[in-house]
Order: structure tokens, then sequence, then C-alpha cells
């Protein structure tokens, strides 16, 4: 049902059921579009990844089930005798070859490269044994050859290349390289740089590793590759900072380029400050003008020729402010949001408690818009009013179709519900949002 602003909900994958009965595994913990927008991936803490295919029959930006494959299995580091789990942090698509399918899977330690393509199986359908009816042929004129017939088709997931043992602690990202033959993989300390080809060897270009970890003073969050200065990347940390290194200036780029941090105001400072500082994640533009980077309370885009200050601050949570007591309490304070920006650098999403999620017209400070990824957030609810008619009622509204902000109530959200993965169609305004274990498309 479309809303006045024009985003309507389209679609929904997954068992709707209630938080209590969603398993751990079935939690979705990426998404990602590929380069193209035809096709979509999920992956879950239970180390599966779906895939989905756009739909050529149906009108609009919709999508059918592809395929599914377990990528990662738990493990067991027997030397630090620490549980690996399984779950998919990041996904990242490469460039399709030879009409196969081609991405990067990983978890808390190991990256895979897959190829997805379809196979034909094939029988016999005939074949030359003998049989209690049949006499051996007489001569070699009379033998006959096995007959092969195609019977149906699959879709296949092979592993092509294992990405080991390169990451002490945690990845948190993996980035494709717009070379097409590299990429990159961030933990908590250390940023390597991998050939695709090349799986038993990577170099180390971010080392923030103190001598004594009694000095540690912050920890890598997020990094990504330029989309199309192949040189360039950037990463960000705890401190709310975002750096971008240049790779011609030394191997080892500890020394970045230009910083991105916005001055803290001392009278505002508090105990929660340097937690709900920490940067969640960052996005380049598509057209690498822009970075767009969220921390807990806040969005900030940022030039790339502009380190002063952000181009705009967007105050996502600002209702939550009075709540960061109980949010550190129950641990929600450390929960960390993904951020998106459109094809065309004119928009941003990010997600929030109770399944909302905002858009942004980065272009118009009084153009944003607030929805619900839930299949009754459009649909007006008719109750008796006092003379016993019917009667509109719905979620408050703020005139252009989506939810008003300034009605949302911080005693009445749901904080396990929330919005932390999703992607932006790479061409269109479509957008994958994932709530716990569903996927919704919402598309403009």
């Amino acid at each position: 049902m479309e809303s006045e602003h024009g985003w309507k909900f389209t679609q929904c994958f997954g068992d709707k059921a209630d938080l209590e009965d969603v398993t751990e595994a079935d939690i979705i913990s990426t998404v990602e579009f590929d380069h193209t927008g035809d096709y979509l991936a999920t992956g879950d803490k239970g180390g599966r990844v779906v895939l989905f295919e756009r739909s050529d029959n149906k009108q609009g930006c919709e999508y059918k089930f592809y395929t599914e494959f377990q990528s990662h299995e738990p493990e067991f580091d027997y030397l630090k005798s620490l549980e690996i789990e399984e779950k998919i942090n990041r996904i990242k698509w490469l460039r399709p070859n030879n009409n196969s399918l081609y991405m990067l899977t990983t978890n808390d330690k190991t990256i895979k490269l897959w190829k997805v393509c379809e196979k034909t199986l094939k029988q016999v359908a005939e074949n030359n044994l003998l049989d209690g009816d049949r006499a051996p042929p007489a001569d070699i004129a009379n033998l006959r050859l096995p007959k092969v017939m195609s019977c149906e088709n699959i879709v296949a997931a092979i592993p092509r290349k294992i990405y080991a043992n390169a990451h002490t602690y945690h990845i948190n990202s993996i980035s494709v390289n717009s070379d097409g033959e590299t990429y990159l993989s961030a933990d908590d300390l250390r940023i390597n740089l991998w050939n695709l080809g090349i799986n038993n060897q990577s170099f180390n270009i971010v080392d923030i590793k103190p001598a004594n970890m009694e000095d540690l003073t912050e920890v890598i969050t997020a990094a990504e590759f330029h989309p199309a200065s192949c040189n360039y990347f950037m990463y960000s940390s705890s401190k709310g900072t975002v750096k971008l290194c240049d790779m011609r200036e030394a191997a080892l780029c500890d020394q970045h380029a230009k910083q991105f941090e916005e001055a803290e105001d001392p009278a505002s400072k508090n105990f929660f400050s340097e937690i709900i500082s920490s940067v969640s994640d960052v996005r380049f533009s598509a057209d690498g003008r822009y970075i767009l980077s969220r921390d807990y309370l806040t969005l900030r885009l940022w030039d790339i020729n502009m380190e002063r200050e952000p181009v705009r601050t967007i105050n996502v949570h600002d209702y939550l402010k009075p709540k960061l007591c109980d949010l550190y309490e129950n641990d929600c304070i450390f929960d960390k949001f993904e951020c998106n920006i459109s094809g065309d650098g004119k928009q941003a999403m990010t997600g929030s408690y109770n399944n909302y999620f905002s858009i942004y017209n980065l272009a118009d400070d009084g153009a944003d818009i607030m929805l619900q990824a839930d299949k009754n957030a459009f649909r007006a609810k008719r109750v008796p009013g006092p003379n016993g008619s019917k009667s509109k009622v719905g979620i408050p509204r703020n005139g252009r179709g989506g939810l008003r902000r300034e009605d949302v109530d911080p005693e009445n959200i749901d904080y396990n519900r929330k919005i932390l993965h999703s992607s932006w169609h790479p061409r269109e305004n479509t957008l994958a949002v994932a709530a716990t274990n569903n996927l919704f498309i919402f598309t403009d």
C-alpha cells in the first residue's frame, strides 16, 4: 500500500513470528545488494547465506528466492580456548563473470570466496548393460551406447577460496577495491589488504595496536575502499573519527591523509560521551565525494574536501538522550547501527528501535521520512467510534505519510526490535531492511 510520500512496502521474506519464537540462528546479520541491484544477499547468525533474484514477471522492484547455502560453521580455537561463531558479519559482491555470481562472506575470523552458478544435472537414460531379456549384440554395429539426458537445473554454491588465519581479533568489515583484484579486511586493531587470487598471504596496511595493550584507547569499527580511486580507503574508530588513507604515501597507512572529526562540546560531555561517539558505520557516496558516518545518536555527512566540519549533522535519536542510563544498563547503547546512502547521493537512511528507520533528504532538512518495517505500518486500522461508526486510526503521521518523530514515546519503544542492517539499491530508490529474522523491501 502506497503512502503519501511515495515510499511503499512491497515485500517481506521470512517467518513473521513473535520475537519469543525466533531462534538466534535465524536473525539476519547482514544485507547487501549486488552492483546491478538484480541480486540481493542476506547472511544470518546461523552462518547461512540466502540469495534473492529480481523477478522479471512482476511490475516494480520485486524479488524472489534464488538459493541458500551454508557459508560458515561454528569452530573452536584450541590455542586460545575460544569458540568462533558461524555468524555472517559481512557480505560483499564481486563483479560477475561467465554467467556466475561471486561474493565474499566473513565471520569473525575466516573470509570465503563463493561462486554461485546454475548447473544442469544429467542422468543416464539408456545404457548397454545386459539384462535378462536381451542377448549380447552379435556385432559391434548392434552395440547400444549409453544416452545421457538433462533432468533438472540447480543453483550451486561452490567455495573457491578460503582466506584464514590473518586476524587476531574479530573481523568487522570487508570491502572490495575498484580495481577488482584486491580487497581489505578490518578487525579491531588492524586492516589487511588481500589479492583475491592469493589466499595464504595478506599485507598489513593499518596497525593501531599499541606496544602495551594497557595503553589502548581506540579500536577500528568499520573500513571501506573508495568507489573509484583504488588507492584511497577510509576507516572509522571508537573515538568518533573517520580517517582517509592513501596507499601511495606509505606501505603502512598509520598516518592518515585526512581526518574527519567533529569537536565535542565540553559543556555536554558526560559519562556516556565516549560510548555514543563511537562510529558504528561509514559509507562513501557512489561518486566518492561524500562520506556518511553513523554513531549512536547522529548521522554525519562529510565532504571529502572539507575536514573542518560536516556538511550536515542529523540527530537520529534525540528522544533517547534522557534514556542513556537505561540503555547502558540493558546494553542497547552498544548497538551498532548501519547507514546507507542512495545511488544518486541525494538521500540517506539509517535504522532505529521499534523497527523504525528514517530516510533523510540530504538537500532539504524538512523532507525527512520515518517508516516502520512492519506489514501493518501503511494500513490504517478501523476502530469503532463513539457513536459506533468506523473511523480510521493509525500511527501518527507527519503529513507526508511517514511517522512523526516527535510522537515517538521512548517509554513505549520495544528495544528488542531494531533495524541494524540494511542496503540501498545501487540504481533505484529501493531499500532492503532486516528486522530480526525478516527481510522487508521498500520502494519509492
